[in-house]
């Protein structure tokens, strides 16, 4: 058994995601290689300053534009998006993706899912999609119109015709070809793998195993707890002890205990190297950044980055982060679209703010700090200030409004912008 310290810990999970100690990919071709360094990257559709995904790629590489990801995903067909819990997943790892789905389709009683269910109370039209597809192509939701069609209650769709693509989405049958405003424009996915994708059968304790290694990847280091499916996995509960045992005899995980933290955590053996550098007071090479560090540069998370969103921020960084956008007003602590700040690696503070595409400015609406001494730290303004200035070139701002932050700071961010 491993013991780590608590910075150890957090400085491992956020290297591993490629957010400590400074940017280490760049350009399209980095952007590539920071969503197979992520694991997931998670989708969500709303935009208030710029969408989740995007600002998780833009705090790991050196210049990202937001289409980026996109580029990779439809367009070299590197990845594919899918889930209830949505994410790209590597091209590569589409036959074990395609266990689960037919798990989903098939109604397995170890895993729940409604998309059984959703076959049953929508066939006719899952055989009229499949058939326009196979006739047209691609098809989105937005070519059927809804007075034509059969309407649903549905958190997946209001027509019976988005259910069925949905259907046919969920269960692997069709891919995303390409979005339109992050709409999905659907293809039968024999038309989109590549090639080159392995697309033989695989068993089902081959694909538990690379689920769970998977889990382990993408949180660094993982507790296993298993209490939710919340990733939609599709591993079952019961064979939770099992896949871990056999994982440790075989040497491909490792436990480990961090100071502070309760229970026993697992990360991947390939993975121990890295651990023993930072356990030495070395950064591992592969880690070196390209451009500024987390130090000399903040960094703005994502609402839905792994390394703080979902509570996680409480245990890796003792700092409470909830994502208030779902909490009517009135209840919101801080504000609405409220991103984390990295300095070094710690989270800081956050802020809440507004892009205005007329004005193209960015608006702060909220600024805090976790110690407001900060506030008179001559480095961590100029660490916040070039933070902001990559900031807003990631989001073709040309305007800072910055009134609701403390004049200390404020002086020397428009100091760092307009250099």
């Amino acid at each position: 058994m491993i013991h780590l310290e608590k910075e150890i810990a957090r400085r491992f999970i956020l290297g591993k995601q490629g957010l400590w100690p400074g940017r280490r990919w760049q350009g399209v071709a980095g952007t590539e290689q920071a969503m197979r360094g992520m694991d997931y990257l998670q989708l969500d559709p709303l935009q208030m300053i710029a969408r989740s995904h995007d600002i998780s790629l833009y705090g790991r590489v050196v210049d990202y534009q937001p289409a980026q990801w996109e580029e990779v995903t439809y367009a070299q067909r590197k990845f594919f998006d899918w889930g209830g819990w949505l994410a790209t997943r590597p091209m590569d790892d589409w036959a074990y993706w395609r266990v689960v789905m037919h798990r989903e389709r098939d109604g397995h009683p170890d895993y729940s899912s409604n998309i059984h269910k959703m076959e049953q109370d929508h066939h006719d039209t899952i055989v009229e999609m499949r058939d326009i597809l196979q006739a047209n192509g691609t098809v989105s939701n937005r070519d059927f119109k809804a007075n034509a069609r059969k309407r649903t209650i549905s958190y997946r769709g209001r027509k019976d015709s988005s259910l069925a693509l949905y259907y046919l989405w969920r269960t692997g049958e069709v891919m995303t070809h390409h979005r339109e405003n992050f709409e999905r424009v659907y293809a039968l996915a024999e038309t989109i793998i590549p090639s080159t994708v392995n697309l033989e059968t695989l068993d089902d304790d081959t694909v538990d195993r690379y689920l769970f290694k998977k889990e382990i990847s993408f949180s660094g280091l993982a507790r296993l707890n298993r209490k939710g499916d919340v990733f939609l996995r599709g591993v079952p509960f019961s064979r939770k002890q099992l896949i871990i045992d056999q994982l440790l005899a075989e040497k491909e995980i490792i436990e480990l205990q961090v100071d502070g933290w309760k229970g026993t955590y697992y990360a991947l053996k390939t993975d121990a190297p890295l651990i023993d550098a930072l356990i030495a007071g070395r950064i591992p090479p592969e880690w070196t950044p390209l451009d500024t560090t987390t130090v000399e540069e903040v960094t703005f998370l994502a609402p839905l980055d792994q390394v703080s969103a979902r509570g996680r921020a409480k245990d890796v960084f003792d700092f409470h982060y909830v994502w208030e956008v779902y909490k009517p007003a009135a209840k919101r602590e801080y504000g609405y679209y409220v991103l984390p700040i990295l300095w070094g690696d710690q989270l800081v503070g956050r802020f809440d703010s507004k892009f205005d595409k007329q004005t193209q400015t960015l608006i702060i609406l909220g600024f805090w700090l976790e110690d407001d001494a900060l506030a008179k730290n001559g480095d961590f303004a100029i660490a916040l200030g070039l933070g902001f200035k990559r900031f807003i070139q990631f989001l073709g701002a040309s305007q800072f409004d910055g009134q609701k932050m403390p004049t200390t700071l404020l002086k020397v961010i428009k100091k760092q912008i307009n250099q």
